[in-house]
């Protein structure tokens, strides 16, 4: 019960953090349009497919969020946690499609001479100062979750984000710090092209934009790639349920510790264990049990536990697991 509230109160602010951010860029992606239109800038104009781009973002990852929360079934025995990294890949493929591709052909155009001619830059100024108050209010919000979660796990930041399971919160983050430098480079680009006369500074600015996003995206994608395909938990969690096992007194080693994100805070393990080899058939099976309700009871994120009896010596089984592991596997899984 305390997991499954603590869960709901970080979806419930990974929620707030989302609605927040998707309520910002919508308005300052109309903001920037009109601003685009009106000074013919391709800095703004690619700033306003940007925001459009983080707007479809925020609509994928509240996607993400309300349906991974849905309980597992027979056709999904293991839930739907997964399926926030799909909407957070697609969230990924939507910053580069949406914004970068925009923003180098901008760029591009502009370079080439095809652009607007920049007129009333005043408006453009005043728009990137209101977009850059807006998006601040945005990131910070971002920031204090990632903050306090972080803290909470007793980890930098940069750590914390590396390791992370829920990528909606690190999402967001990396949209609007992207948004605040894409701003700056707008600014510049609009300034210098309103000093010297020449949009080259403007496309120059757009295609900077679209860099930008180029490495978001990817950033983002590379990530939940890794979760999609399956990864090991958290490293300190392994290490803190293979010490947990081995000081069982019915367990003689631990063999093989297997572990997989399957949703943020939810994770799949499977153990192979070498058991006291006194104890007899039903021993083992209520010796499972309650290993299973018991490592349940001490690690909230154990989602579904699997304990296989297995002896330590044979062959085929150490041949598996030095081939995972290399010959570390003889001090820690």
């Amino acid at each position: 019960m305390v997991a499954e509230r603590r869960n709901q109160h970080e979806g419930g602010e990974s929620t707030l953090t989302v609605v927040l951010a998707l309520m910002v860029n919508l308005g300052i992606a109309v903001m920037k349009a009109v601003a685009g239109a009106i000074t013919g800038s391709a800095a703004l104009l690619a700033e306003a497919a940007h925001s459009v781009a983080d707007t479809f973002t925020e609509g994928l990852l509240l996607t993400a969020l309300r349906r991974s929360a849905r309980p597992a079934d027979r056709r999904h025995p293991f839930g739907y946690g997964k399926e926030r990294y799909f909407w957070s890949l697609m969230a990924a493929v939507s910053i580069f499609a949406s914004g970068a591709v925009f923003a180098f052909v901008e760029g591009v155009r502009t370079l080439a001479g095809e652009g607007q001619e920049q007129v009333r830059p005043l408006v453009g100024y005043v728009v990137l100062a209101l977009a850059f108050a807006l998006e601040l209010v945005s990131w910070t919000q971002a920031v204090r979750q990632v903050r306090r979660e972080a803290r909470a796990e007793k980890r930098g930041v940069p750590h914390y984000l590396r390791l992370s399971d829920d990528p909606t919160v690190k999402t967001v983050l990396l949209e609007d710090s992207a948004a605040l430098v894409g701003l700056l480079l707008a600014f510049a680009g609009l300034g210098l092209h309103d000093l010297t006369g020449s949009a080259v500074w403007d496309g120059v600015a757009s295609l900077a934009i679209g860099v930008l996003l180029v490495v978001v995206a990817y950033t983002l994608g590379r990530t939940n790639k890794g979760l999609l395909i399956g990864r090991q938990a958290d490293p300190r969690l392994v290490r803190r349920v293979y010490d947990w096992l081995t000081r069982q007194r019915e367990v003689e080693a631990v063999v093989d510790l297997l572990t997989m994100v399957t949703g943020t805070d939810r994770v799949l393990l499977c153990a192979r264990v070498d058991f006291d080899d006194s104890l007899g058939v039903a021993e083992l099976e209520r010796t499972c049990v309650r290993l299973a309700t018991a490592l349940r009871d001490e690690f909230a994120e154990l989602d579904e536990i699997f304990l296989e009896p297995v002896p330590r010596a044979d062959p085929h089984l150490r041949a598996r697991v030095l081939a995972r592991y290399g010959e570390i596997t003889r001090r820690q899984p």
